[in-house]
Protein backbone atom coordinates (compact mmCIF):
# COMPACT_ATOMS: atom_id res chain seq x y z
CA UNK A 1 0.00 0.00 0.00
CA UNK A 2 1.28 3.41 -0.94
CA UNK A 3 -0.80 5.41 1.21
CA UNK A 4 0.22 9.32 0.34
CA UNK A 5 -2.02 12.29 1.69
CA UNK A 6 -0.93 14.73 -1.20
CA UNK A 7 -2.37 12.63 -3.52
CA UNK A 8 -5.44 11.82 -1.11
CA UNK A 9 -5.90 15.64 -0.89
CA UNK A 10 -5.38 16.40 -4.71
CA UNK A 11 -7.87 13.44 -5.40
CA UNK A 12 -10.35 14.40 -2.81
CA UNK A 13 -10.45 17.97 -3.95
CA UNK A 14 -10.99 17.36 -7.78
CA UNK A 15 -13.30 14.75 -7.61
CA UNK A 16 -15.34 17.58 -5.10
CA UNK A 17 -14.98 19.77 -7.81
CA UNK A 18 -16.47 17.61 -10.54
CA UNK A 19 -19.24 15.94 -8.10
CA UNK A 20 -20.08 19.72 -7.12
CA UNK A 21 -22.60 18.45 -4.55
CA UNK A 22 -22.59 22.06 -2.85
CA UNK A 23 -23.48 23.39 -6.37
CA UNK A 24 -25.92 21.00 -6.54
CA UNK A 25 -28.06 21.55 -3.44
CA UNK A 26 -30.42 23.41 -5.50
CA UNK A 27 -31.15 20.46 -7.68
CA UNK A 28 -31.47 17.80 -4.52
CA UNK A 29 -33.80 20.56 -3.00
CA UNK A 30 -35.96 20.75 -6.27
CA UNK A 31 -36.03 16.61 -6.08
CA UNK A 32 -37.14 16.51 -2.72
CA UNK A 33 -39.61 18.64 -3.15
CA UNK A 34 -40.72 16.44 -6.21
CA UNK A 35 -40.20 13.37 -4.84
CA UNK A 36 -41.12 14.12 -1.81
CA UNK A 37 -37.86 12.76 -0.04
CA UNK A 38 -34.74 11.08 -1.20
CA UNK A 39 -32.77 8.06 -0.14
CA UNK A 40 -29.18 9.64 1.02
CA UNK A 41 -27.86 5.82 1.90
CA UNK A 42 -29.00 4.53 -1.13
CA UNK A 43 -27.73 7.35 -3.66
CA UNK A 44 -24.27 7.69 -2.04
CA UNK A 45 -24.01 3.74 -2.00
CA UNK A 46 -24.81 3.34 -5.64
CA UNK A 47 -22.46 6.52 -6.64
CA UNK A 48 -19.65 5.13 -4.72
CA UNK A 49 -20.52 1.06 -5.99
CA UNK A 50 -20.34 2.96 -9.58
CA UNK A 51 -17.29 4.86 -9.17
CA UNK A 52 -14.90 2.03 -7.48
CA UNK A 53 -16.58 -0.64 -10.04
CA UNK A 54 -15.74 2.15 -13.27
CA UNK A 55 -12.12 2.58 -11.49
CA UNK A 56 -11.43 -1.22 -11.45
CA UNK A 57 -13.52 -2.03 -15.40
CA UNK A 58 -13.24 1.35 -17.01
CA UNK A 59 -10.10 0.63 -18.95
CA UNK A 60 -10.94 -2.76 -19.90
CA UNK A 61 -14.25 -1.81 -21.38
CA UNK A 62 -12.54 1.10 -22.88
CA UNK A 63 -10.08 -1.19 -24.75
CA UNK A 64 -12.71 -3.71 -25.05
CA UNK A 65 -14.43 -0.89 -27.41
CA UNK A 66 -10.96 0.16 -29.12
CA UNK A 67 -10.45 3.49 -27.22
CA UNK A 68 -7.24 4.21 -25.20
CA UNK A 69 -7.40 6.31 -21.88
CA UNK A 70 -6.16 9.52 -23.57
CA UNK A 71 -8.81 9.34 -25.56
CA UNK A 72 -11.74 8.46 -22.99
CA UNK A 73 -9.59 11.76 -21.13
CA UNK A 74 -9.83 14.31 -23.37
CA UNK A 75 -13.87 13.27 -24.38
CA UNK A 76 -13.94 13.47 -20.89
CA UNK A 77 -12.50 17.39 -20.97
CA UNK A 78 -15.23 18.40 -23.45
CA UNK A 79 -17.74 16.76 -20.95
CA UNK A 80 -16.16 18.69 -17.58
CA UNK A 81 -15.76 21.46 -19.96
CA UNK A 82 -19.61 21.21 -20.08
CA UNK A 83 -20.28 21.11 -16.67
CA UNK A 84 -17.82 24.07 -15.71
CA UNK A 85 -20.49 26.34 -18.27
CA UNK A 86 -22.83 25.03 -16.70
CA UNK A 87 -22.20 25.99 -13.36
CA UNK A 88 -20.44 29.24 -14.30
CA UNK A 89 -22.93 30.70 -16.49
CA UNK A 90 -26.21 29.15 -14.10
CA UNK A 91 -27.66 27.58 -17.55
CA UNK A 92 -28.74 23.93 -17.42
CA UNK A 93 -27.43 21.64 -20.63
CA UNK A 94 -28.87 18.60 -19.23
CA UNK A 95 -30.58 17.80 -15.79
CA UNK A 96 -33.67 15.11 -15.85
CA UNK A 97 -35.69 14.57 -12.67
CA UNK A 98 -37.42 11.33 -11.11
CA UNK A 99 -40.14 10.86 -10.03
CA UNK A 100 -40.45 8.75 -7.02
CA UNK A 101 -38.16 8.56 -4.28
CA UNK A 102 -36.71 4.87 -4.74
CA UNK A 103 -36.36 6.97 -8.94
CA UNK A 104 -35.16 10.14 -8.06
CA UNK A 105 -32.45 8.16 -5.36
CA UNK A 106 -30.90 6.71 -8.33
CA UNK A 107 -31.57 8.54 -11.54
CA UNK A 108 -30.43 11.49 -11.63
CA UNK A 109 -29.26 11.59 -8.01
CA UNK A 110 -26.54 8.57 -8.15
CA UNK A 111 -26.37 8.27 -11.53
CA UNK A 112 -25.97 10.93 -13.45
CA UNK A 113 -25.15 13.84 -10.88
CA UNK A 114 -22.88 12.20 -8.73
CA UNK A 115 -21.46 9.22 -10.31
CA UNK A 116 -22.00 10.43 -13.69
CA UNK A 117 -19.69 10.85 -17.11
CA UNK A 118 -17.25 13.97 -15.93
CA UNK A 119 -16.52 12.26 -12.56
CA UNK A 120 -15.98 8.53 -14.38
CA UNK A 121 -13.54 10.49 -16.48
CA UNK A 122 -12.19 11.84 -13.93
CA UNK A 123 -11.87 8.72 -12.16
CA UNK A 124 -9.39 7.30 -14.91
CA UNK A 125 -7.46 10.36 -15.23
CA UNK A 126 -6.11 9.99 -11.79
CA UNK A 127 -5.64 6.14 -11.59
CA UNK A 128 -3.25 7.05 -14.52
CA UNK A 129 -2.03 9.79 -11.96
CA UNK A 130 -2.16 8.57 -8.83
CA UNK A 131 -1.64 5.39 -6.82
CA UNK A 132 -5.03 3.42 -7.13
CA UNK A 133 -5.76 3.46 -3.32
CA UNK A 134 -5.10 7.26 -2.96
CA UNK A 135 -8.01 7.70 -5.67
CA UNK A 136 -10.26 5.00 -3.76
CA UNK A 137 -9.90 6.98 -0.96
CA UNK A 138 -10.71 10.09 -2.37
CA UNK A 139 -13.65 8.47 -3.53
CA UNK A 140 -14.68 7.20 -0.26
CA UNK A 141 -14.11 10.95 1.49
CA UNK A 142 -16.07 12.44 -1.54
CA UNK A 143 -19.16 9.84 -0.62
CA UNK A 144 -18.92 10.51 3.20
CA UNK A 145 -19.31 14.57 1.91
CA UNK A 146 -22.06 13.25 -0.20
CA UNK A 147 -23.86 11.68 2.34
CA UNK A 148 -23.60 14.84 4.85
CA UNK A 149 -24.89 17.01 2.26
CA UNK A 150 -27.59 15.04 1.48
CA UNK A 151 -28.89 15.05 4.68
CA UNK A 152 -28.23 18.17 5.60
CA UNK A 153 -29.35 19.68 2.05
CA UNK A 154 -31.72 21.49 4.19
CA UNK A 155 -30.32 23.46 6.46
CA UNK A 156 -27.18 23.96 4.33
CA UNK A 157 -29.89 25.27 1.52
CA UNK A 158 -30.93 27.90 4.72
CA UNK A 159 -27.15 28.83 6.19
CA UNK A 160 -25.95 29.43 2.58
CA UNK A 161 -28.84 30.99 1.04
CA UNK A 162 -29.43 31.80 -3.05
CA UNK A 163 -26.33 33.97 -3.05
CA UNK A 164 -24.07 31.70 -1.09
CA UNK A 165 -25.28 28.63 -3.41
CA UNK A 166 -24.36 31.01 -6.32
CA UNK A 167 -21.12 31.93 -5.18
CA UNK A 168 -19.73 28.31 -4.13
CA UNK A 169 -20.99 26.97 -7.79
CA UNK A 170 -19.35 29.80 -9.67
CA UNK A 171 -15.97 29.19 -7.53
CA UNK A 172 -16.28 25.64 -8.40
CA UNK A 173 -17.09 26.28 -11.92
CA UNK A 174 -13.50 28.07 -12.60
CA UNK A 175 -11.61 25.45 -10.79
CA UNK A 176 -13.91 22.91 -13.07
CA UNK A 177 -12.84 24.47 -15.88
CA UNK A 178 -9.01 24.72 -15.24
CA UNK A 179 -9.46 21.07 -14.79
CA UNK A 180 -11.04 20.53 -17.92
CA UNK A 181 -8.53 22.36 -20.10
CA UNK A 182 -5.29 20.55 -17.99
CA UNK A 183 -7.06 17.70 -19.03
CA UNK A 184 -7.41 18.37 -22.22
CA UNK A 185 -3.92 19.37 -22.93
CA UNK A 186 -2.10 16.66 -21.01
CA UNK A 187 -3.91 14.19 -22.88
CA UNK A 188 -4.16 16.00 -25.95
CA UNK A 189 -0.16 15.65 -26.18
CA UNK A 190 -0.16 12.03 -25.31
CA UNK A 191 -2.19 11.03 -28.66
CA UNK A 192 -0.41 13.11 -30.78
CA UNK A 193 3.17 11.31 -29.09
Amino acid sequence: MNFNFKEIATASMILFAVIDIIGNIPIVISLRERAGHIHSEKASIIATVVMILFLFLGESILKLIGINVNEFAVAGAFILFFIALEMILGITLFKDDGSSPDMASVFPLAFPMLAGPGSLTTLLSLRAEFALENVIVAVLVNVVIIYAVLKTSGKLQRVLGKNGIAVIQKIFGVILLAIAVKLFTSNIQELFN
